[in-house]
């Protein structure tokens, strides 16, 4: 999803044009737009907790508007694979380059950090990395490994790229067990070459279609793993187009939908076509659970991540039994002092 860097900033009359090859008149963002002010126990605990552990999160990285919600939360996203991307995609503020990082024992110290941070959900993402024979795909089955191993009960999502289309990495990925795979769209179709330059629209739905059906065969049985994807809003498209790729999304089985408004992360990159409402949000929300999808989230700062530890097969069962063995750990310390 689209970053928040410049809130509140006016356009430059030098930005690039947009998808509609228009340059949309310079506007501050409207007053809904506004990034909450963190706060919390649970987000300060985090925070510090990060500052020891050298643990890279999308949340702090992408100045996500939620943080403080999800983090109070017991929330997450973190990042591999280091953070240049292979790609350069008109909407995304990595930086773009030939990465040079790779270390085969980030799987542990991020499921050593993640069981330290006692999260509820926590989300795995990483930048494209096209150089590597698989993508990254035997990264994000290891980090998911890990976190089974460190963090049982906690709810497991990956966020990843498309693999070049590719099967066996995929397959890999679904083979250790996440809880949500998700894939990201992006954008209509008619968008999807200046909004992503290197992926494609049908190639996205055939990830979150086989994603699916590998889950259905390892496990024998539906609903084990849900998929998920997400769309930003207000680079042009129209409501028919927005309508039709909620179709396209239904049509590969995928479960959970999350909406949000495209941000600028900077002038050098896709202006602002224009604001949604709050209200259209909740109508976009209303038109996509109307057509089957389990679980969706809209509106103007929705970011991918948000709410996810609620998206999770069994849900409420987890946070229950999250809840019970923190409660015994506490009171195992308690008769230990006393």
């Amino acid at each position: 999803m689209g970053g928040i860097s410049g809130a509140g900033g006016a356009a430059s009359s030098t930005i690039p044009a947009g998808p509609n090859g228009r340059v949309p008149i310079p506007r501050r963002h409207p007053d809904w737009i506004r990034a909450r002010i963190p706060t919390g126990e649970g987000y300060f605990g985090l925070k510090d907790l990060m500052r020891g552990l050298t643990l890279h999160t999308v949340c702090e990285e992408a100045r996500c508007p939620n943080i403080g919600e999800c983090w109070e939360q017991r929330t997450a996203t973190v990042m591999i694979l280091g953070d240049v991307c292979t790609r350069a995609c008109g909407f995304c503020a990595i930086k773009t380059g030939r990465p040079t990082w790779f270390d085969d024992d980030e799987p542990r110290r991020v499921a050593e950090a993640v069981a330290q941070m006692d999260l509820d959900h926590c989300v795995v993402t990483s930048v494209a990395r096209d150089d590597l024979p698989d993508g990254g795909a035997g990264a994000f089955a290891e980090t998911i490994r890990q976190l089974r191993a460190r963090c049982p009960g906690m709810g497991v999502e990956v966020l990843i790229p498309d693999f070049n289309g590719e099967e066996a990495p995929l397959r890999t990925v679904m083979e250790a067990g996440p809880d949500i795979l998700n894939h990201n769209v992006e954008t209509v179709a008619r968008l999807q070459k200046p909004v992503r330059k290197r992926a494609r629209y049908d190639r996205s739905l055939g990830v979150l279609e086989r994603a699916k059906a590998y889950a259905r065969d390892l496990a024998g049985r539906d609903g084990g793993v849900h998929t998920k994807s997400s769309i930003m809003v207000g680079l042009g498209e129209t409501h028919d187009e927005l309508v039709q790729t909620f179709r396209d999304l239904r049509a590969v089985d995928c479960d959970i939908l999350t909406l949000g408004q495209y941000l600028r992360p900077s002038e050098q990159h896709l202006p602002v076509e224009r604001y949604y409402t709050p209200q259209e949000f909740v109508d976009l929300r209303d038109e996509a659970l109307a057509m089957g999808f389990r679980h969706v989230e809209s509106g103007p700062l929705v970011r991918s991540s948000y709410h996810a530890r609620n998206q999770v097969p069994d849900s409420e069962r987890r946070a229950m039994e999250r809840a019970a063995l923190r409660a015994a750990a506490a009171a195992g310390g308690a008769s230990l002092d006393g």
